[in-house]
């Protein structure tokens, strides 16, 4: 199966149509199933080597519901961390916000396209920067930009995403089973055919620059990669 990457309905949708919310409150329960929060706090636990980040990027946050449970995996042992949620729609409600206060986080919004912000000058940097089932939104050529940012501006880069294969096209379309809408249905399928396999992400990130890379299925149906610098 060839990657193929095609709009999905949800980003064509305002923020405030009910298909819309609907379909945003699928995709927490699709992560669930997915046990993409569990992988990505086990990833960020054990790559950072013990140091808690102090500052953390969230590359297309969305409501920010994602992050909020990983920090609860991660609160216990990690405090005080300045989480920044991207995202080009403002979607983080007060009620989320006080919930990372309640755990010792702080979180912001920023509200940018991701090229656009990989394309202007780093200004910035973050200890950690995690996406979670985004990367696959992006073409090959749009990721090759947007990994340099990244590497510019932090020492760690996680990304939990679709894996590419017959068992989760297979689970992207029994999504009905638990109650999913038409919007997450078909979105979910688009997203399984523009999803990742073998080093698909190693070879997009740049080259000779001291990082380094794993790659790897995580679980039945998620593909996860991480890049640390190596001193």
């Amino acid at each position: 199966m060839q990657r193929c990457v095609q709009p999905e309905i949800l980003d064509a949708l305002p923020s405030d149509d009910p298909r819309a919310v609907r379909s945003r409150r699928d995709l927490r329960r699709v992560n669930a199933w997915m046990r993409n929060p569990s992988i990505m706090a086990t990833a960020l636990s054990s790559s950072a080597n013990g140091c808690t980040p102090q500052t953390l990027l969230d590359l297309g946050a969305g409501d920010g519901r994602f992050l909020l449970r990983v920090a609860r995996q991660l609160s216990p042992r990690w405090r005080y961390v300045s989480a920044t949620l991207l995202d080009r729609k403002n979607l983080i409600d007060q009620g989320t916000r006080r919930q990372f206060e309640s755990l010792g986080w702080v979180a912001t919004t920023a509200s940018e396209d991701i090229i656009s912000w990989a394309n202007r000058p780093a200004s910035s940097a973050a200890d950690a920067i995690v996406a979670n089932l985004f990367l696959h939104h992006l073409t090959n050529e749009q990721l090759v930009v947007l990994t340099g940012a990244i590497a510019n501006r932090s020492r760690l880069f996680i990304a939990v995403e679709p894996r590419r294969g017959w068992l989760p096209s297979l689970f992207a379309r029994l999504l009905w089973l638990i109650g999913c809408n038409d919007v997450t249905r078909q979105d979910a399928v688009v997203s399984v055919r523009a999803g990742f396999t073998g080093r698909e992400l190693s070879a997009l990130w740049p080259k000779g620059s001291g990082w380094l890379l794993t790659e790897k299925r995580a679980g039945l149906f998620s593909h996860l990669f991480i890049a640390r610098r190596g001193s």
